[in-house]
């Protein structure tokens, strides 16, 4: 088991992310038509949108903050097992909706399962994995994992959308995960809750203090990854809408939808490789944080739609692929195993808050000036200012280990 762990357990949880995610963005590529059918096109479009875009963050950020606590002494395979069940059917259910309450509700609880659902992987990867492999392993447990279903959602989606309308649509994403991961979960997930890797017995024995989630710098990392998911969810929750904004339609659409995330594809593996390989995690996040940053503020300057994309989909694959791997092995690496969990459901939740943040304010600047550049400005500013949080959290740490040593 132990030589085949990146297949049986970074594969799998690759794949169950990649459903995940596909259950994320089916709304966004069904969204138009829903608002026909529903009752919300036209000039109440752009409020309700917003609200049927985040919350599912919403319930997801409060979960996700909660449920890596609560779930702390729980069978994680048990966990994803169940959540993904929950959500499943949930996206099956929401082909069936017939009313905007309805929606908000059926993603309300999607956001709430898969908030849960998101920090067991943390405690997957720091258990079965090495320090000198987390960055990798992350990658493929978190990054490709959303990125495939990203960079290949819009591109699968979107022409299954056009054949068959947006209830089959829901009706399809909800059954893969139903009928395919739930059976890929039981056979292939392990747990060993006596491996010392895993924290469990610490865990059970005492309570958590704020030394077992990394101490004071811990508040660094969760503004970090707050402000860097402004950016993540920004372009998830509105890339097809802002793609359709420049003028591109049909197959262009589509493509241009999918061009970040598959830079992120591209850009991922060789930067989880290189952070291991260097152990320079912070360096390479933090470039990865300022230079998208100052690019994406650089956008009002920009008049060609085809250039626009292009700084689009190299901020964010650049970003993320910098990013997103590095930040769960900082996680994993600065906290105590019985932390693990409960941190990276803090921080997946503080993100998802960010979530709820972009999507408010894209949405509302585009309602109120007709364009969607203002907002992508102030998600590069929010990037920018999480590339210094970043830094303040290794100095901080480093400070904090000086003075324990010096101490001793």
């Amino acid at each position: 088991m132990v030589e085949s762990k990146w297949f049986t357990i970074a594969g799998t949880l690759m794949m169950g992310l990649f459903i995940a995610f596909l259950d994320r963005i089916n709304l966004s590529v069904a969204l138009v038509a829903m608002s026909k059918d529903l009752g919300f096109a036209g000039p109440a479009f752009g409020v309700t949108s917003t609200w049927v875009l985040t919350i599912f963050a919403i319930g997801y950020g409060i979960c996700a903050f909660f449920g890596g606590i609560l779930t702390r002494r729980v069978n994680p395979k048990s966990t994803v097992i169940a959540t993904m069940i929950l959500w499943s059917a949930m996206t099956v259910l929401t082909g069936w909706v017939t009313s905007v309450a309805m929606l908000l509700v059926c993603r309300f609880v999607i956001g709430i399962a898969e908030g849960v659902y998101y920090p067991q992987q943390s405690r997957f990867a720091r258990a079965w994995f090495s320090d000198r492999e987390l960055s990798r392993a992350n990658s493929l447990i978190h990054f490709y994992g959303q990125s495939f279903g990203l960079a290949l959602g819009y591109l699968i989606l979107t022409p299954i959308f056009n054949s068959v309308g947006w209830q089959a649509l829901f009706f399809w994403t909800g059954g893969v995960g139903l009928v395919v991961m739930v059976p890929l979960f039981v056979k292939f997930l392990k747990w060993d809750p006596s491996s010392k890797a895993t924290g469990a017995a610490q865990a059970a024995a005492s309570k958590l203090s704020l030394d077992d989630l990394g101490g004071p710098p811990v508040f660094f990392l969760l503004f970090t990854y707050f402000a860097q998911s402004t950016l993540f969810w920004g372009t998830s929750l509105w890339i097809p809408m802002v793609v359709k904004s420049l003028n591109f339609t049909g197959t262009d659409q589509a493509v241009f939808s999918a061009l970040p995330f598959f830079a992120c594809l591209i850009l991922g593996w060789p930067l989880s490789a290189l952070s291991d390989r260097t152990g320079k995690r912070v360096l390479i996040t933090a470039l990865g944080l300022f230079i998208p940053g100052a690019l994406l503020m650089a956008l009002p300057h920009v008049v060609d739609p085809v250039w626009k994309m292009a700084i689009i989909t190299i901020s964010f694959g650049y970003c993320a692929s910098s990013f997103l791997p590095n930040i769960w092995s900082i996680v994993q690496s600065s906290v105590k195993p019985a932390g693990v969990g409960p941190v990276a459901g803090m921080v997946s939740g503080l993100g998802a808050f960010g979530g709820v943040v972009a999507g408010f304010v894209v949405g509302l600047l585009y309602n109120s000036t007709g364009s969607y550049t203002i907002g992508f400005v102030f998600l590069g500013g929010l990037v920018m200012a999480a590339g210094v949080s970043i830094i303040l959290h290794d100095r901080y740490k480093r400070h904090n280990l000086v003075t324990t040593s010096a101490s001793d």
